[in-house]
C-alpha cells in the first residue's frame, strides 16, 4: 500500500519550521521531499541546540533537535542556488516536480531566475508555495516576518497571559506551526484545482494572516462587538468553570461546557446547592459572577489529589485532565496507543532516535515513516544520478567548484 501522495514530488527550498512543517507532513503522507540546502551549512534550524543528536562516543552531532522535529521523510541536497550552475540544476528538478516551497523574503528567488514570475513561465505545471511573514501584498510585504513578531502584531500575545499581566507568547512557535498547516492545505487544493485545469498557482502563505485566522472566536468577538479581548489567563472569556484548578498535589483542568455538566460537578464538589443557586445555575451567570463562583471552586478543589478529581470527573461525565508535564505526555497509555512515540534509525546515533509520530491515521493509506531527518548533502548525488541523470564524472566537477555538496 502506497502513500495517498506517493505520485507527488516537493521541492523544498524553505527551513526554519513553518515550511519544514508543511513538508513533513506531505512527507509523511507519501511525497517525495527534496529538500534543497546550502552547501555546508544547510537549514539554520540545525544549529539551534542543545539539545543536539548524540553519536557513539556520547558527544553532540551537528544535528538540533530542533531541526529533527520537522524534517524526516525527506532527501537532502545541497546545491549552490547563487550560481547559473545551481540554479539550473533547480530548473532541471522543477520538469520533474509538482511542488515548490519556499520561505524567502518577497523577491528574494527574483535575483536568482527561481521567483514565481520566473516559474511560472519555464514551468507553468508547477505550484509555488511561498511562505513569508506578511505575504506577497500590503504595505509590509518586503518586510522579514518571525514567529514572535507575528504573534505580537497579530493579537495573540495580547489575548494570552494572566489578567493585568504583560503580555506572552505561546510556549511554542504557534504561528509557524498554524501557517506549515496552512501551506499544506493550499498546496493539496491546488494539487486537485491542476488535476481540472492541468496549470499550476501561486500558494501565497502568511503567518500574520494564519494567526489571525487563528484566533478564530477571540478575532470575530471584536469584528461583532467592538470589544477587545482581554487576557484571561486560564480561563475562558464566555465558558464558567473552564480553567485550570490547583489540586492538593498540582494543576488540572476543568472543563464544564454546559448546565448539566455543572451540576453534576457541583454535586461532587460537594454543593449541590450551586446549581440551583441563579447566580451560577445558567452559563451566562456563571460568567457575570465568575468571581464569586472560580474561587469557591478553588477552596473545594484543594481536598484531593489530581488523580482523584480525574477520575472522580470521568466518572460522571465532566471533562477535565492532569496538566502534564512532557515526561507525564509520553508515559500516557493513549500517547502510546496512538503511535504518537515512534522510532527511527538515523546515521550519525548508535540507537534507534525518536521522534514525535504524525497525528493523521489514515484507513486505507496509512502515513510512512522511510527516512530519518536527512544529514545536510546526505542524498545530493544519488538525486543528481536517478532524477537528472549526470554521471559520476559530472557530479563531481559540480562538487570541485562547491556547486553542490556531497555529505
Amino acid at each position: 500500500m502506497t502513500g495517498a501522495l506517493s505520485n507527488i514530488r516537493v521541492l523544498d527550498l524553505s527551513r526554519v519550521l513553518a515550511g519544514p512543517v508543511c513538508t513533513q507532513i506531505l512527507g509523511d503522507l507519501g511525497a517525495d521531499i527534496i529538500k534543497v540546502e546550502r552547501p555546508g551549512e544547510g537549514d539554520d534550524t540545525r544549529k539551534w541546540g542543545p539539545p543536539y543528536l548524540l553519536d557513539e562516543n556520547g558527544a553532540p552531532t551537528s544535528e538540533s533537535a530542533y531541526y529533527l522535529s520537522a524534517n524526516r521523510n525527506k532527501r537532502s541536497l545541497a546545491v549552490d542556488i547563487t550560481t547559473t550552475e545551481g540554479q539550473e540544476i533547480i530548473h532541471a528538478l522543477l520538469e520533474k516536480s509538482d511542488v515548490m516551497i519556499e520561505n524567502f523574503k518577497v523577491g528574494g528567488l527574483d535575483k536568482y531566475g527561481l521567483g514565481w514570475t520566473s516559474i511560472q513561465k519555464r514551468h507553468p505545471h508547477i505550484i509555488c508555495a511561498s511562505i513569508t511573514g506578511f505575504g506577497h501584498t500590503g504595505p509590509l510585504a518586503s518586510e522579514p516576518g518571525y514567529d514572535l513578531m507575528v504573534q505580537a502584531m497579530g493579537g495573540m500575545m495580547a489575548i494570552t497571559g494572566e489578567p493585568g499581566g504583560q503580555p506572552m507568547k505561546i510556549g511554542v512557535a504557534l504561528s509557524d506551526v498554524m501557517t506549515g498547516l496552512y501551506a499544506t492545505i493550499g498546496i493539496l487544493a491546488a494539487l486537485n484545482a491542476r488535476k481540472e485545469t492541468g496549470k499550476g498557482q501561486h500558494v501565497d502563505v502568511a503567518l500574520l494572516d494564519c494567526t489571525l485566522a487563528g484566533l478564530t472566536n477571540l478575532a470575530q468577538y471584536y469584528l461583532t462587538s467592538g470589544t477587545v479581548a482581554k487576557r484571561q489567563g486560564n480561563a475562558h472569556a464566555t465558558i464558567v468553570p473552564y480553567q485550570a484548578f490547583e489540586a492538593a498535589d498540582g494543576w488540572m483542568v476543568i472543563a464544564v461546557g454546559n448546565d448539566t455538566q455543572f451540576k453534576r460537578l457541583a454535586t461532587a464538589l460537594g454543593h449541590a446547592e450551586w446549581a440551583d443557586d441563579e447566580r451560577f445555575a445558567r452559563n451566562q451567570a456563571r460568567v457575570k459572577h465568575r468571581d464569586i463562583l472560580v474561587p469557591m471552586i478553588e477552596s473545594a478543589m484543594k481536598t484531593r489529589s489530581v488523580e482523584s478529581w480525574v477520575s472522580l470527573c470521568r466518572d460522571i461525565d465532566v471533562p477535565a485532565g492532569p496538566v502534564n508535564k512532557m515526561d507525564q505526555v509520553f508515559a500516557m497509555a493513549q500517547v502510546d496507543a496512538r503511535a504518537m512515540n515512534i522510532e527511527m534509525n538515523h546515521p550519525l546515533s548508535p540507537t534507534p532516535i525518536h521522534l514525535v509520530g504524525s497525528p493523521l491515521k489514515l484507513s486505507d493509506t496509512s502515513v510512512d515513516y522511510r527516512l530519518p531527518p536527512p544529514i545536510c548533502g546526505e542524498h545530493t548525488r544519488d538525486i543528481l544520478q536517478s532524477l537528472l541523470q549526470m554521471d559520476d564524472a559530472d557530479i563531481q566537477a559540480l562538487m570541485t567548484r562547491n556547486i553542490v555538496d556531497q555529505h
